[in-house]
């Protein structure tokens, strides 16, 4: 029998690459420091547990779909050494896990995960209160047709 085991994402600043920078100082803003610190550690913590709970299992020849994967095999290898480089809690996990005989499914095609981004980071990175807007109902036109 197979089993599926879901496992939620929960981004850490290395997992957002260049709009990590922008979203931290939002939260910090929005937030205040140490609230914005507590969620920090917070959500380190969740990755903690989530890797201990891996840790017990046997995953060779577990297969893993990471959500915005563009790649597998070696692509898909070098991309999640490279962001668990980073810092991502998030790829540290999957990186061990391919050590340990799992395996990397891609998901994901590259223009599609490649228009999203693009239209967040125009969303984040919008000077004006007006283009933030523009930005974001150009988004909202495409997310679900990107999604599906």
């Amino acid at each position: 029998m197979r089993t599926l085991i879901y496992v939620p994402i929960i981004h850490t600043a290395a997992d957002l690459g260049s709009m990590a920078k922008d979203i931290t100082k939002r939260g910090v803003s929005n937030l205040g420091e140490e609230i914005w610190t507590k969620h920090r550690e917070t959500v380190d913590g969740f990755w903690d547990t989530i890797s201990g709970y891996f840790e017990s299992l046997d995953v060779k020849g577990m297969k893993i779909y990471q959500d915005g994967m563009i790649g597998d095999g070696e692509l898909g290898e070098r991309i999640v050494q490279d962001t668990a480089k980073a810092g991502s809690k998030n790829y540290q996990l999957v990186s061990r896990l391919l050590e340990r005989g799992a395996i990397l499914t891609k998901t994901e095609d590259f223009k599609l995960v490649k228009q999203e981004y693009d239209s967040l980071l125009a969303i984040i990175q919008a000077k004006s209160t007006i283009r933030k807007i523009m930005a974001f109902i150009r988004y909202k036109l495409v997310k679900n047709r990107l999604l599906n």
